[in-house]
């Protein structure tokens, strides 16, 4: 709808500043001539806006030119009120201004997206948090914010995953919330690379400011990082058979790595593919499906969950 789009115009040049009408085309996806036509039409309706030819030219907004929030649809109005927990928010000191910053949207709304507000908290929650979430303070949150705020290194102790503690010089950049897990992405020795906030035994902050790299992007970041730490998880495959009683069970305790091989016969036995990190992580399974599984491959496993047992039994008759 062309309200829609004028309406997109205007934020695009009220939070991007001048624009060309190329770009701008490129944004709403049409060309530069009705580009030409909607400048015209909002200066034809009051909007302060206006454009310039020649190089250094483009579309732009009187600086002191605000639109209101009257513009908004109504799934915008939803999106902006999903009922979520704020948890993180409060952990990074930013839970009060954003609660305070969504009263001031919700009074400003125009009365007729206000019962949309209601509607949609009482029917969409996002919780991020994981179940078993430690509600400890985050150690040493008050100097990682500063230094990533500020751009200050920092000298750290840091315990890797071998349990050894290591002495660290770092450039902070940004902290991340993955599960309800901080970690601390930093750069040492010319390489971005990611801590876990909580392994972090000691730290100090020093008067020494870091440039940051002009080509530094969060989320490209993480999201390959998530992506490579993924792919170099060693993985244990095994496969068993599997009361179709306990199915939801063992999809809840491996998600995403398992899968069904073979369909449940009359008796409700089926056969499941299964990936976890490690043999040992294999045998806890297999032992707390109990006698709802049978291990059919590797034979390794098999032969090792028969050990343990034999041993279990052996202790417990003594």
């Amino acid at each position: 709808m062309r309200a829609d789009r004028l309406l997109a115009i205007m934020m695009r040049l009220q939070t991007g500043g001048k624009m060309t009408t190329a770009a701008l085309a490129a944004e709403v996806g049409v060309s530069r001539r009705t580009i030409l036509r909607d400048v015209e039409a909002l200066a034809l309706a009051g909007v302060p806006i206006y454009a310039e030819g020649g190089h250094g030219g483009g579309v732009a907004l009187d600086e002191g030119y605000r639109t209101s929030l009257t513009g908004l649809r109504e799934a915008e109005v939803r999106s902006l009120f999903i009922a979520n927990n704020s948890e993180l928010l409060h952990e990074v000191g930013l839970g009060e201004a954003a609660e305070s910053s969504l009263l001031k949207l919700l009074a400003a709304l125009p009365a007729l997206h206000q019962p949309s507000v209601d509607f949609i908290r009482q029917r969409i929650y996002i919780d991020p948090l994981w179940w078993w979430h430690e509600r400890t303070p985050v150690t040493f949150w008050a100097e990682l914010q500063q230094a990533v705020y500020e751009d200050r290194y920092i000298e750290a102790t840091y315990e890797n995953r071998t349990g050894e503690l290591v002495e660290r010089r770092l450039e902070p950049y940004s902290l991340v919330a993955k599960s309800s897990l901080w970690y601390l992405v930093a750069r040492r020795e010319g390489e971005m690379r990611t801590y876990r906030v909580s392994r972090i035994h000691r730290l100090r902050l020093l008067d020494e400011h870091f440039e940051r790299a002009a080509d530094f992007d969060l989320a490209h970041f993480w999201q390959t990082h998530v992506e490579t730490f993924a792919a170099t998880i060693a993985e244990y495959h095994f496969v068993v058979r599997l009361h179709e009683s306990r199915l939801n069970f063992a999809q809840w305790l491996t998600p995403g790595r398992f899968q069904i091989v073979e369909a449940a016969d009359a008796e409700g036995w089926l056969s499941a593919a299964m990936h976890v990190e490690t043999m040992e992580l294999a045998k806890m399974l297999v032992f707390g499906l109990g006698r709802d599984v049978v291990v059919i491959e590797p034979a390794e496993l098999r032969e090792a969950v028969l050990a343990t047992a034999r041993m279990v039994v052996e202790r417990e008759q003594r």
